[in-house]
C-alpha cells in the first residue's frame, strides 16, 4: 500500500482532487441559485473539463526516465489512472449533481455525465502522450472552446465537433467519446506522456 500513496503524491493526486471537488460544487451551487428548468448543459460539461485538467498533470511523474527505467509494468497502471480519472471526475460530479436536484433542477443525466467524462479523459490522455502530462490539458479545452461557440449542428461532423454538449442520447456524441475513450486510454497506456 505504501507504493500506492507514494504513486498519487508524485502524482499530485490528492492537489488534482481538492480541484475537482471544488469546482463541482461551485457549479452545484450556482445551480442552486439559478433555480428552476433543466441546467445549461456547458455547466456540467465546464466541471468535467475542469477535473480532467486539474487530474491531467498527474498523467506525468517528476522523472520520465525513472518512470521509463522502472522495473514495474507501466502499462496497466497508466491504463488504470487514466480510468481512475474518468471515474472520480465523474464520480463527484454526480455525487453534487444529486445533492442539487430539485423537482424542476437537474444538473446533468448519469448517461451525459459518463459519456463525457469517458471521452474527455481520453482526450488528455491524447494530450499527454502527444504535449505531455504539463500541456495535457489543451486538446480538452480547445475542443471545448470550438464546441461552446459553435452553431447548432446540422450534419455529422457538426456533431462530432460539438459531442460534449449534445443530449445522452446521440449516437454520435457517443460514438466519439468512445472513440477519444478508447483511443486515449491505449495510446498513453502504450507510449506514455511525452518528454
Amino acid at each position: 500500500m505504501r507504493w500506492l500513496t507514494l504513486y498519487a503524491r508524485s502524482r499530485q493526486v490528492p492537489a488534482s482532487l481538492a480541484a475537482v471537488v471544488i469546482s463541482a460544487a461551485a457549479v452545484g451551487a450556482l445551480v442552486v441559485r439559478d433555480g428552476g428548468g433543466p441546467a445549461d448543459p456547458r455547466m456540467p460539461v465546464f466541471v468535467l473539463v475542469a477535473g480532467v485538467t486539474a487530474a491531467s498533470i498527474g498523467l506525468g511523474g517528476q522523472d520520465l526516465a525513472l518512470d521509463r527505467t522502472a522495473a514495474i509494468g507501466w502499462r496497466p497502471r497508466r491504463a488504470a489512472h487514466v480510468l481512475l480519472i474518468g471515474t472520480v471526475v465523474a464520480a463527484v460530479l454526480l455525487a453534487v449533481g444529486t445533492t442539487v436536484r430539485t423537482a424542476d433542477t437537474e444538473l446533468a443525466a448519469t448517461a451525459f455525465v459518463v459519456r463525457d467524462s469517458a471521452g474527455l479523459t481520453g482526450l488528455v490522455a491524447l494530450g499527454a502522450v502527444v504535449c505531455g502530462a504539463a500541456y495535457a490539458w489543451t486538446p480538452a479545452v480547445v475542443w471545448l472552446s470550438l464546441s461552446a461557440f459553435a452553431p447548432p449542428p446540422t450534419s455529422v461532423p457538426a456533431e462530432v465537433a460539438t459531442w460534449m454538449l449534445l443530449p445522452p442520447g446521440t449516437p454520435t456524441a457517443t460514438w466519439t467519446a468512445l472513440a477519444l475513450a478508447v483511443t486515449g486510454t491505449t495510446v498513453y497506456a502504450l507510449a506514455g506522456p511525452r518528454r
